[in-house]
């Protein structure tokens, strides 16, 4: 028999209350990356996260920096700032983690799925041609193989040249 380990996913299952204290989206205020907030990317107008309870590796979520929780309420900058982050966090994935394909959304209030209702953000999850099998039917868990800090480690380099493009 063979052991699936995937000691992260046990604050998920015994967390009763939120995990985060607060906007988990105005974690690392001031910084352009912070690893145990899992904040690849900051500027004035966006900010990434790796999911820290991720449905696959390289699951990203992309925010906009203000807090927001309508899309309605976003302004021209912002939003063709989102969009453009959005592409850009493709390319970075594609490059780092080979994948068939990618689910990419936005979950708008509680009732449509929204974890973090009061702070609208994009789902960036990159898919794999049978990246999952039994246990998410059978036990509700999901595999994830590779470890969230070297996923960090692997992404981050890339997200802070753009930052130096866009700030150059």
């Amino acid at each position: 028999m063979k052991n699936l380990w995937a000691p992260w996913r046990m604050t998920y299952i015994q967390e009763k209350s939120p995990l985060e204290k607060g906007c988990i989206f105005e974690a690392g205020t001031g910084k352009s990356f912070e690893k145990e907030s899992l904040l690849l990317y900051r500027d004035a107008l966006i900010v990434v996260l790796l999911n820290r309870f991720p449905y696959a590796n390289g699951h990203l979520l992309i925010a906009p920096s203000r807090h927001v929780s309508d899309i309605s309420d976003l302004h021209g900058e912002e939003n063709t700032a989102l969009f453009d982050i959005i592409r850009e966090s493709v390319a970075i994935i594609r490059k780092h983690k080979t994948p068939d394909g990618f689910n990419i959304g936005l979950n708008l209030g509680t009732v449509a799925g929204a974890g973090h209702p009061d702070h609208l953000h994009f789902h960036v999850v990159p898919r794999w041609e049978g990246d999952h099998n039994f246990m998410t039917v059978l036990a509700e868990v999901r595999t994830v193989p590779e470890h969230i800090e070297n996923t960090f480690d692997q992404l981050l380099p890339d997200f802070q040249e753009l930052l130096e493009k866009q700030a150059g």
